[in-house]
């Protein structure tokens, strides 16, 4: 999502496309998978919740995920409409299978060890995906190697690869992880009952985080940062496609953010247990606001190098402290409704950054002031989470720091 495809679509399914054209149509295949998802996320997130089946239906999100992608290897050139169809059928249920996947961790984390068990998640999953990428890397850069005939066919293959290596990897959580029990005690008997239910939960969940102010303060920040950190994630690589950064380059410093993000989001992890995890996360949004200026600037392969670095020293920190946070500020019992919210927050955020990074560039025939307009998510996102009132590890509410 991050290194690959978007060079196989610039290049490859829109390659008969203007390149700013290509970007565009990224943007907008993103962005209208990002709004599906995130209209399905909170009804399924309480559906789950009220039946007690978060971990069955994170597997069975999983699976259709890992189809949808293994789909993609079959796009052939200037099949760019198929390739957006094949993306949207894969990460409809990978957000889906997140929130599902949120919603666990306070049933298998201490309260105490939120940020611990949570900053450690992202630094796993970096490490697991950088040997992936790795491996994929190597495949496009020496095809003969593996037995295959080109760096397209490698990128087609790798697509396969991916779809495998999230099946295998979700066997461990399908054994050894708990379903945590319903949370409208037994399950329902009907279909009819479960989606009266679901509507009826999700309701009251609404006018529940409305009367929360402090839960509701932090997603309205979470929308903004998020949705800039989104943008960063999916357009980055063709970004820099479009003003002339090689492949090799492009997928090679988007590896180096996956080893880099591993120390760094276990440093996260200190930082937070030191000074808390909204102290941690602003941390990272400066940082991201420097990232964003910087991108207006890129031009050379170094540039891009350098920049990759920075965002793999936040990226999953601010990601992980931003889910931990969220967990000590709702109800346990509810996890699953409460994140499917906050995956609505952060999904229709990734909606807006996008579309205006890819509208922009349409309209202007370069994306180098879309990227500028990253500047005012993270610099917003980060004066609202100073007002949010945090609890401190005795439990007691912790006001918002002054300006």
């Amino acid at each position: 999502m991050a290194a690959l495809l978007p060079v196989f679509y610039s290049t490859v399914a829109a390659g008969s496309l203007p390149r700013n054209v290509a970007t565009a149509y990224w943007g907008y295949t993103t962005s209208i998978s990002l709004l599906a998802a995130a209209l399905l996320s909170p009804i399924i997130g309480a559906a789950a919740d009220l039946t007690g089946r978060r971990k069955r239906t994170l597997l069975v999100a999983a699976f259709l995920g890992a189809v949808g992608t293994a789909l993609l290897a079959t796009v052939g050139e200037g099949e760019w409409k198929k390739a957006s169809l094949f993306y949207v059928a894969g990460h409809i249920p990978f957000v889906v299978s997140f929130v599902c996947y949120d919603s666990l961790l306070p049933f298998v984390a201490r309260k105490k060890d939120l940020d611990r068990v949570s900053t450690r998640g992202f630094a796993i999953g970096y490490l697991g995906g950088g040997i992936l990428l790795l491996l994929n890397t190597a495949m496009v850069l020496a095809p003969h190697r593996f037995l295959l005939p080109s760096a397209e066919a490698a990128i087609r293959f790798s697509f396969i690869t991916v779809s495998l290596w999230w099946l295998v990897f979700s066997l461990p959580l399908a054994r050894s992880v708990s379903e945590p029990p319903a949370s409208g005690g037994a399950a329902p008997v009907s279909l009819g009952t479960i989606v009266a239910r679901t509507f009826s939960s999700l309701y009251e969940t609404l006018h529940e985080i409305r009367r929360h102010g402090e839960p509701m303060k932090f997603l309205i920040a979470f929308w903004l940062y998020a949705d800039g950190i989104g943008t960063v994630i999916k357009m980055a690589v063709i970004y820099g496609a479009e003003v002339g950064i090689g492949r090799n380059d492009l997928i090679g410093a988007l590896l180096l953010v996956q080893f880099i993000g591993l120390p760094c989001s276990l440093l996260f992890g200190k930082i937070a247990g030191r000074i808390g995890a909204r102290s941690g996360i602003l941390i990272g949004l400066t940082v991201y606001t420097a990232i964003a200026g910087g991108g207006y600037f890129l031009s050379k392969p170094w540039h891009f190098w350098l920049l990759a670095v920075l965002v793999g020293t936040v990226q999953g920190g601010t990601q992980a402290l931003s889910r931990s946070l969220f967990a000590t500020l709702i109800p346990k019992e509810k996890s699953g409704e409460w994140f499917g919210f906050y995956s609505v927050s952060g999904r229709f955020a990734g909606i807006a950054g996008p579309f205006l990074f890819a509208a922009t560039g349409h309209l202007t025939g370069s994306s180098r002031f879309g990227i500028l307009t990253l500047v005012l998510f993270f610099a917003g996102g980060a004066l609202l989470l100073r007002r949010v009132n945090v609890p401190t590890r005795a439990g007691e509410a912790e006001g918002a720091p002054s300006a």
